[in-house]
Formats: C-alpha cells, sequence, structure tokens
C-alpha cells in the first residue's frame, strides 16, 4: 500500500486566504489537463494570516507533480 502525501503550498499575509483558493483552482485544472489521480485538493486555514492550498496524491505519483508545482513542502497524509 502506498503512503498518502499532502503537497503543501504556503500563502501568507492579508490575502491568504483568497490567495490559496484562487491556488486550488489551478490545482484542479492541473489533476484534470495531466490526468493525475489525486486524492483531492483544499485550502487550510493555519491562522488569520497563513493559508494553504494542498494536493493529495499517492507517493509514487509524487515526483513528476513535485517537478512540474514545485510545492513549499510536503508531509504524510493521514486521512
Amino acid at each position: 500500500m502506498d503512503r498518502k502525501l499532502k503537497l503543501i503550498w504556503d500563502f501568507k499575509g492579508p490575502d491568504a486566504q483568497r490567495t490559496a483558493q484562487h491556488h486550488v483552482i489551478h490545482l484542479d485544472e492541473f489533476i484534470v489537463r495531466d490526468k493525475i489521480e489525486s486524492l483531492g485538493t483544499g485550502v487550510e486555514k493555519i491562522n488569520d494570516n497563513h493559508f494553504i492550498a494542498f494536493m493529495g496524491i499517492e507517493e509514487v505519483a509524487m515526483p513528476p507533480v513535485r517537478d512540474a508545482l514545485k510545492p513549499h513542502r510536503g508531509q504524510l497524509w493521514m486521512v
């Protein structure tokens, strides 16, 4: 069984929430265009000035996605 990963993009500042929400639109477009088997995308609030956009993906499919999209960080995703 492959590990599930969460690729993360951090956005900070007064427009962080809107920027993260907009980034998710582009992640979803990438998933459709490149036929990626994603586990989902979304936005999470860290605090009032820090939001993240994320994409869940199986570890085996991660390298080309990581290289194309350059996430700020990643972590194991405990779904």
